[in-house]
């Protein structure tokens, strides 16, 4: 049979692997590989969703509702607050915004997997660095910012920083991110990814919303998500702040009426009870807690997360680790040669994520 002429499609956009989400779970099984919260929603995010505007209308295309509420929360003006379908729209629209062909955009590696393929499909050069890796386990799996630093040219047009990182955890003190903005030149964008901010349970770390960093260097935009900490992952609905003529070219590029009413329903649901909610993020951040300190007793080599995950550092047995994972009813997300993150989820999860991981240590700190 004669294949059909299909269009001409860019060469590096044809040999890009699609983003792959973490692997649905069975029934039985726990999903800990996409670093969603286990929690379902509150009644009253619940209730508020059911008197959501009705589906045969349209929604605010620029989500005005939760934007007016975000600016009044954070003291900025209403067009310095930009609403899209969760943060990483935002990041899509920022790359395709400032880089283009023969452009570099500045990243840390390992770090979030979509980084990359955003980069590729605005026709730029992403340029990885590597992180630090250290014996010291509070200073691994963190971002190399003076390395990041020297990585900028004058075909560097952003940089991209997560923290705490994404799959890794560790964070950014406030005192490495300023060092590191006044060595970046003031025209080139930097984008702090804080999608797990709320999670962060220890002193110095930077905070970009708190500390106005927008405001400081409006070459900086900060980057905040109802996915993770608010349980609002199935609507998807993320935030930016910073200088409003940046957030201007993000809109510009971004997908119209891409943020539905049930979305911008349930973030001013979930700010109404914002307290109630935090009381649950307490909750994951004492799991987190005690599964570092149990997975590093059995000899586990974990970053200092301050993240709703946790990472094993599994290299060449990445692939047969995470596949006892699965044998085990636990769902992980594995990156191959490198290791596997394992989100915070469920109470009853935990022990049997400790169960696994202690029964394929020993073999791995042999080969070590």
């Amino acid at each position: 049979m004669t294949e059909p002429i299909l269009p001409r499609i860019r060469p590096e956009i044809a040999a890009l692997a699609p983003y792959r989400q973490g692997t649905q779970a069975g029934p039985d099984a726990f999903k800990l590989s996409s670093n969603e919260n286990p929690f379902e929603p509150l009644p009253s995010v619940i209730e508020a969703l059911e008197s959501t505007t009705p589906i045969n209308r349209y929604p605010d295309a620029s989500a005005t509702r939760l934007r007016e509420r975000l600016a009044a929360r954070y003291g900025v003006e209403l067009d310095e607050v930009h609403v899209a379908s969760g943060s990483v729209a935002i990041l899509y629209q920022l790359v395709q915004a400032a880089a283009s062909v023969g452009d570099e955009v500045v990243y840390a590696w390992r770090s979030f997997e979509a980084y990359p393929g955003l980069v590729l499909v605005s026709g730029a050069t992403g340029v990885q660095v590597p992180l630090i890796e250290s014996d010291d386990l509070d200073l691994t799996g963190r971002h190399d910012l003076d390395a990041m630093a020297d990585a900028v040219t004058d075909r560097t047009r952003a940089i991209i920083v997560c923290t705490p990182n994404n799959p890794t955890g560790p964070i950014i003190t406030s005192t490495e991110f300023a060092a590191f903005v006044k060595r970046v030149p003031a025209d080139v964008l930097i984008i702090l990814d804080e999608a797990y901010a709320e999670f962060v349970a220890v002193e110095g770390a930077v905070d970009g919303l708190g500390e106005r960093v927008f405001e400081k260097h409006p070459n900086v935009v900060v980057l905040r998500t109802f996915s993770k900490a608010y349980g609002l992952a199935g609507l998807r609905v993320g935030y930016a702040i910073g200088h409003s003529k940046v957030l201007d070219a993000a809109r510009a590029t971004g997908v119209p009426l891409s943020v539905t009413s049930a979305a911008e329903t349930g973030a001013i649901a979930s700010l109404d009870a914002e307290a109630e909610l935090l009381q649950r993020v307490a909750v994951i951040v004492e799991r987190r807690t005690t599964l570092v300190a149990a997975l590093r007793a059995q000899g586990w080599a974990v970053p200092d997360s301050q993240s709703n995950f946790v990472w094993l550092p599994t290299g060449e047995r990445t692939v047969e680790i995470a596949a006892a994972f699965h044998a085990a009813d636990i769902v992980v997300r594995a990156f191959a040669g490198d290791g596997i993150r394992i989100s915070v989820g469920e109470h009853e999860s935990v022990e049997k994520v400790l169960q696994v991981a202690q029964s394929v240590v020993a073999p791995l700190q042999q080969e070590n």
